[in-house]
């Protein structure tokens, strides 16, 4: 399955817009949402039924047993996360230690420091991985608010839309914005990678960032910029670090009210006839050449 990856430097650069847009142009039957964190395709995909949804196991974490414990306090002093509480006893309970589920990273200093063995490691549900079939495959996930194992739910994602989809040749895949965990395991055995970019001082940096992490993996990558008038000398700055970086300039959207009005209806671009619709399918068009040249073939979808 050859996997497109549609990235961005940060929120609100019009990421999901634009993979979203990609998907109904390309008809693409293999989808995912890797953006864990916040994800936010399934907004623009309109789902008819409801998905199969499955528990994400993350690190494992502390659990202490208050029958056994004797509140010697020496997992609270050795815990470098201060992620466990002591709670002064109360009408119902004795004086006791807890874990905190925010704050325990698993590392486990707590289980070898018990002398009694009242701490022991437990699996936890770190967030839901969901799996939609309607049609196209649609795999995507939410992390638990404070779990901080976001790069393997990615994996995960990934994993199983790789497994529902085996005969799929291609899939379009909604990264997290950032360089973080999630974007690296994102970037892990995708084909090529296309950064949306915004025409600002962060979005050059962020841009480099991401085609940093991109080299490191060896991935091509294609550029667009997005609302690329809001700032002609850093559009311009862009074009530069494209031509100087040899990374192929795919197209400029124009900043168009049309798109945050079908952001705010849940539509894409595909069907919008607006400065910005039309620049985005061109956009497409000229991702998608680039895309099955790098992988040998004259198809364009």
């Amino acid at each position: 399955m050859k996997q497109l990856l549609v990235l961005s430097g940060k929120g609100g650069t019009g990421k999901t817009t634009v993979a979203g847009t990609f998907v109904e142009l390309s008809q693409a039957k293999a989808v995912a949402d890797c953006d864990v964190d916040a994800p936010n395709m399934h907004l623009v995909l309109k789902q008819a039924n409801a998905p199969e949804r499955f528990d994400y196991m993350g690190m494992d974490k502390a659990l202490i047993d208050s029958e056994t414990c004797i509140n010697c306090g020496l997992c609270q002093r050795n815990c470098v996360f201060d992620a466990i509480d002591f709670l002064p006893s109360t009408n119902e309970n004795k004086d006791q230690y807890k874990v905190s589920d925010f704050g325990c990273e698993g590392c486990g200093v707590c289980v070898y420091v018990c002398p009694v063995g009242a701490v022991s490691m437990m699996p936890s549900v770190d967030g839901a991985l969901e799996l939609f079939r309607n049609g196209r495959v649609f795999s995507t996930a939410t992390l638990k608010m404070g779990s901080g194992t976001s790069g393997k739910l990615v994996s995960e994602v990934k994993q199983n839309l790789i497994k529902a989809a085996p005969k799929e040749g291609f899939a379009i895949l909604d990264g997290s914005p950032g360089i973080g965990c999630p974007v690296i395991a994102s970037i892990s055995g995708v084909h090529m990678v296309l950064v949306v970019a915004e025409p600002s001082v962060s979005g050059l940096s962020d841009l480099d960032r991401i085609v940093a992490t991109a080299s490191k993996f060896q991935t091509p990558v294609a550029l667009c910029i997005n609302k690329a008038d809001t700032n002609k000398e850093k559009t311009e700055e862009i074009r530069r670090y494209c031509q100087n970086n040899q990374i192929p300039l795919v197209g400029e959207i124009p900043f168009d009210q049309k798109v945050v009005e079908a952001v705010n209806q849940g539509k894409t671009m595909a069907g919008e006839t607006g400065p910005a619709g039309i620049a985005i399918r061109d956009v497409y068009e000229k991702t998608m050449g680039v895309f099955w040249r790098i992988q040998g073939s004259n198809e364009l979808r």
